[in-house]
């Protein structure tokens, strides 16, 4: 009988292991459990923060982009600007020469006694300028109609305004030089509105030979007008005539100034 106490004991024994045994599984599952909980954490926490290192290198290439466009705009605004700036001050040089040289050329000129030629404003003379490859004639007739245009010398002591180099023909009212060459001609009219009132309006045509064509624009309401044409061309020997073409319907009231409408030339090369 005392044999059977050791049998209780063992009884025990087992309930108690397989306590523990559950105990145990129990704490390897949720032990498996929070593995796995954190290493999905983590992996979206690496997911999260690489998808933030991926935004922060856009922006800072999409600002970087930015920037770069910013100079690049910046730079060619500059270099239209100083462009512009360039051509208008080319172009405002190329006038103010244009209209010095033409000053300097459409006014009479006279001789003095050493031959040199002067200005009839009783400006300073132009040293080295000869007579001889100089010519002006001016208008000895006031009326503005279809004509082969009138013209004479500006006389002055001895001398007049046609150079050695030149042939001034009254009788047909033409003018040719005696060589070959490229020739500087000009033509200036001056013309005053007689009547009280408007005058017609038009266009005055003036034709130097075949060489140069002037258009005088004259507005109803204006008083006087003026104008100016040029052109450097070459000429042989032939006779240059000055044809006057009004409109058809005509050009009433118009007087042509005889002082300061002239036809001048010189001999360039």
């Amino acid at each position: 009988m005392k044999g059977f106490v050791p049998r209780a004991t063992t009884l025990c024994e087992k309930t108690e292991l397989r306590e523990e045994e559950q105990t145990l599984s129990w704490t390897h599952l949720f032990g498996s459990i929070l593995c796995g909980l954190s290493s999905e954490v983590q992996t979206s926490y690496s997911g999260f923060m690489g998808h933030q290192d991926s935004q922060k290198d856009v922006e800072s290439l999409q600002k970087t982009d930015r920037r770069r466009g910013s100079c690049m705009n910046i730079f060619l605004i500059t270099s239209i600007f100083f462009l512009f700036v360039s051509v208008a001050a080319l172009a405002v040089c190329g006038v103010m020469t244009v209209r010095k040289l033409q000053s300097d050329l459409l006014k009479p000129y006279q001789v003095s006694d050493s031959g040199i030629v002067e200005s009839l404003s009783g400006e300073q003379p132009l040293p080295g300028f000869k007579m001889q490859n100089f010519a002006y004639i001016e208008a000895v007739t006031s009326t503005v109609n279809n004509k082969t245009m009138e013209w004479a010398p500006v006389t002055y002591g001895e001398g007049n305004s046609i150079g050695s180099k030149y042939i001034f023909k009254s009788n047909k009212n033409s003018l040719n030089p005696r060589q070959m060459g490229t020739y500087f001609i000009y033509i200036e009219v001056n013309l005053t509105c007689t009547y009280t009132s408007n005058c017609s309006a038009g266009v005055l045509k003036l034709h130097v030979g075949d060489k140069l064509t002037c258009n005088v624009k004259l507005p109803a309401h204006a008083r006087s007008v003026s104008e100016k044409c040029f052109t450097v061309t070459q000429l042989d020997t032939s006779e240059l005539l000055t044809q006057m073409v009004v409109p058809t319907h005509g050009l009433q009231n118009w007087k042509l100034e005889m002082t300061g409408s002239g036809l001048g030339m010189f001999l360039v090369d």
